[in-house]
């Protein structure tokens, strides 16, 4: 008998507040400098919470926020904040730390949770 895959996706994991609010920070924090995997996060929790309730609380249609949050879309950094205050999170900065060449945010995290946003956000890239 042939297996049968499909393909991964975030949204599949992304069950709880919690669950997404840790995975769009991991994906802040691995994010290559470009906004592209922000992008691709934040649409992940969109499509977790649902597209027309989301476009609905941050005042824009449906299909204006789904080209915004698209690859080929254009995002502003005020959709951002939208789509971030809608979604009931908020957005933080913090001292890094840099030791050897490395940057660490000095914030704390939710282990078990970290991992599971660090492999989401490893599997985005390595698909990308």
């Amino acid at each position: 008998m042939a297996e049968k895959f499909t393909r991964w996706d975030a949204v599949d994991h992304l069950k709880t507040e919690e669950d997404m609010a840790l995975y769009l920070d991991a994906c802040l924090e691995e994010d290559p400098g470009d906004g592209s995997l922000v992008r691709a996060a934040l649409n992940d929790v969109a499509r977790a919470r649902g597209l027309s309730e989301l476009a609905r609380d941050t005042g824009l249609t449906r299909e204006g926020l789904y080209k915004a949050l698209s690859s080929s879309g254009t995002l502003e950094f005020s959709t951002v904040l939208k789509v971030i205050k809608a979604l009931g999170l908020t957005l933080h900065a913090a001292p890094v730390v840099r030791t050897k060449g490395k940057i660490k945010t000095t914030r704390r995290k939710s282990a078990r949770s970290l991992t599971a946003a660090q492999r989401a956000a490893q599997a985005w890239k390595e698909d990308v």
